[in-house]
């Protein structure tokens, strides 16, 4: 890309076919983007929202409404998309749901932006009242909060429910006995700290085999370990397990440094073996002293040594991942021993059984029956792959919404009810603060009414009509607790339809769209640089014509 100085000389600044937007040019291809990653993913919102099938290059098939998944199989290109994509994963790690609202919410706020930019609103004014209105949006979401804690048996099931119920997985009852999995999973795992309830989502395994029908999903009060037995002469089933967790390799270690032993004779070689061999037998003996009978082991376990360990009664499994370690030990209460000399009785965890069974044509080790375990594992099962694959992803979004809720104690009414009461509040405090900030601020509050639109518009319902209906009765008394009632295609009652959501769901979405929203509107100049090709030597380009090295 060339320019010229005050003198009229040609100078390079660019690699030639770089691209370069400025200013509206590069504000309207940057909001079109963003708002067209967001109409991709519209359509699956809600429980009435509809299915994407993505093909990959290979010919692998994803079919699924969660939002997060369809933006990251998508594998898009322009960097603002790849901004939507983001704030998608930053949802799904806070939060685990609230992927599809946070992406549709985002393009909202741009396009109803871009409006106020061809108006000749400056984009810093606009930025100034979107952060205006995040802020108050997070002050007044409190207003519409409903308490929720770890005894609160049906609040937590409607939470559960609703953020799986726009996940195609089977019949009501197929979705309230993974609800009450899910409940039981998390009320296993949850520690109150304080005041305060904390439940650490990574001590919740969810392992997934395809065979079976979804009904076969159970809960492991412990933890399944997808490996095998290390050697067939071992028992494959003990009760009353008391199970060692090992970080060191059963193993002859080679020397840090390079050595060599020379062997002149078979006696040589004889008792090089046999020292081996005596090596191998004391560790087996250092754990059969510990009264250990299950042992799982993070490295690997010589043949000599699963020899000895088989003789002595003793479960061994090998090389087992530093992630599932942690979870048995925080089922058992076992403690990861890094040394075979440190290893005593007080090191040893408890299951009530640890047991090798086929499943799906593999072996797989079931550690279950602990005693009040920290670390539960989810076992899903399913006709396909696909049909696992989105039970997976339903139990995650569960997990996610219910751990959010007991975590801040707070619920808000779904269905677009808080979204509506927000866009209320927001016009009113428009109002107040005048100037072109309240143009901004009421651009915010509609952008928030593309959630209760989005669910009507898929529930077959005029989206228009639903809106002028909904804020008559948001300016009512009891407004708060109205919303979409998609199944019967009017505006309900949320608190008797038990259309319940974790608050901190709402939060986590309204500050990364206006986050993303403020950083994409921040952009006027968009500079794309061609990949500069090696020519003559690695490493160096090609001169423009006419020019010199």
């Amino acid at each position: 890309m060339a320019s010229e100085n005050t003198l009229g000389q040609q100078y390079y600044i660019l690699p030639e076919g770089a691209t370069r937007l400025i200013g509206r040019e590069a504000q309207r291809t940057n909001i079109a983007v963003a708002y067209a990653v967001a109409s991709i993913i519209k359509s699956t919102l809600g429980p009435k929202g509809m299915d994407k099938m993505l093909v990959s290059e290979l010919g692998d098939i994803v079919i699924t409404n969660d939002g997060a998944t369809i933006l990251e199989e998508m594998n898009v290109e322009h960097p603002v998309a790849k901004l939507m994509v983001e704030i998608a994963k930053t949802q799904d790690k806070e939060v685990g749901d609230g992927t599809t609202s946070v992406v549709v919410l985002a393009g909202e706020l741009l396009k109803n932006a871009g409006d106020l930019i061809e108006k000749g609103i400056n984009p810093n004014t606009i930025i100034k009242g979107y952060d205006m209105a995040a802020k108050k949006a997070a002050d007044l979401l409190n207003k519409y909060s409903v308490p929720i804690g770890l005894d609160d048996d049906d609040l937590l099931e409607k939470v559960v429910l609703v953020a799986g119920g726009s996940k195609n997985i089977g019949s009501d009852s197929t979705r309230k006995y993974l609800a009450q999995l899910v409940i039981k999973a998390v009320k296993q795992v949850a520690e109150k700290q304080g005041n305060k309830i904390v439940v650490d989502k990574d001590y919740i395994k969810v392992e997934k085999k395809e065979g079976g029908s979804i009904e076969d999903t159970q809960l492991i009060n412990g933890v399944l370990i997808d490996k095998e037995v290390a050697h067939p002469q071992m028992p494959k089933s003990i009760t009353n397990a008391k199970i060692a967790l090992l970080d060191v390799a059963l193993e002859i270690e080679k020397t840090e440094t390079d050595a060599r032993i020379e062997i002149t004779s078979p006696e040589q070689m004889e008792s090089f073996l046999k020292q081996e061999e005596k090596m191998l037998k004391e560790m087996v003996d250092k754990i059969a002293q510990s009264g250990a009978n299950a042992i799982f082991v993070e490295k690997g376990i010589d043949d000599v040594a699963q020899h000895y360990l088989a003789k002595a009664g003793i479960l061994a499994v090998r090389r087992v991942k530093k992630s599932d370690i942690e979870k048995l030990a925080k089922a058992t209460g076992a403690k990861l021993v890094t040394s075979l000399d440190d290893l005593s009785p007080s090191d040893i965890g408890f299951a009530g059984l640890v047991e090798e069974r086929k499943i799906g044509g593999e072996q797989m080790v079931f550690v279950e029956k602990c005693k009040d375990p920290k670390s539960v594992t989810l076992f899903v099962r399913g006709g396909t792959q696909q049909v696992i694959d989105e039970a997976e992803r339903t139990i995650n979004d569960e997990i996610g919404a219910l751990t959010a809720a007991l975590e801040l104690g707070s619920c808000v009414y779904g269905g677009g009810a808080v979204e509506a009461s927000l866009a209320k509040e927001l016009r009113d405090y428009a109002n107040e603060v005048g100037g072109r900030e309240q143009l901004a601020i009421q651009a915010f509050a509609d952008a928030l009414e593309i959630i209760p639109k989005t669910l009507a518009d898929s529930a077959g319902m005029d989206p228009i009509d639903t809106i002028v209906q909904l804020r008559s009765k948001q300016r009512t008394k009891e407004g708060m607790v109205y919303g979409i009632d998609v199944y019967k295609g009017t505006i309900g009652d949320m608190s008797k339809l038990g259309v319940i959501e974790p608050m901190k769901i709402k939060q986590q979405a309204i500050a990364s769209a206006t986050e993303a929203s403020v950083q994409i509107l921040r952009i006027d100049d968009m500079i794309s640089a061609k990949a500069s090709q090696p020519s003559g030597g690695a490493g160096q380009n090609t001169p423009p014509a006419g020019e010199e090295d």
